[in-house]
């Protein structure tokens, strides 16, 4: 009799829990804030990189709600400027040049496996295990560069893609 009681205190405690949530949802999809959020946020790219000086894109996003500035995302470059520009009545004289890509290379003969470059991989770029070679999947790196600070034995480097190094030796 003792467990069919607990049962059906813990069956009406989640179900009041389960209400609560579905109420803030709710009243989320009301909130004009909120779905601006969520529509500057789309225009985001969702690299997580840091490099507008928020923690992250969602942040990002909600201080531009706020009125911060909207040409603070290097990854994004001139066509999230003026995608955010036109979704918000904003005016976008500012000029960001496309973004420099760069990618991270793990030195591996100097890589101890201390996975400290994992963890602060925003986008799952950086593969390994503990006391094992690590490696960068190319395809997935955005060049955030949090990667390198985090090294213990600074065995990361920042290399030029291809068209960056083609465009430099076509400046020379």
């Amino acid at each position: 009799m003792t467990a069919a009681l607990v049962l059906a205190i813990m069956g009406i405690g989640i179900a009041g829990v389960l209400l609560a949530i579905k109420a803030n949802l709710e009243r989320r999809h009301d909130d004009p804030r909120e779905t601006l959020i969520d529509a500057v946020d789309a225009l985001l790219p969702q690299t997580q990189c840091a490099q507008c000086g928020y923690p992250g894109c969602r942040p990002y996003a909600r201080a531009i709600a706020d009125g911060a500035a909207i040409d603070l995302c290097p990854p994004g470059g001139q066509a999230t400027i003026e995608d955010l520009g036109s979704l918000l009545g904003r005016e976008t004289q500012t000029s960001l040049q496309e973004p420099v890509v760069s990618l991270a290379r793990i030195r591996g003969a100097e890589c101890i496996g201390c996975v400290k470059c994992i963890d602060v991989c925003p986008v799952d770029a950086i593969i390994g295990a503990p006391r094992r070679l690590h490696a960068v999947v190319e395809r997935y790196c955005t060049g955030c560069e949090l990667c390198i600070p985090a090294c213990p034995v600074d065995c990361i480097d920042l290399i030029p893609t291809a068209n960056e190094v083609d465009d430099h030796v076509a400046a020379h």
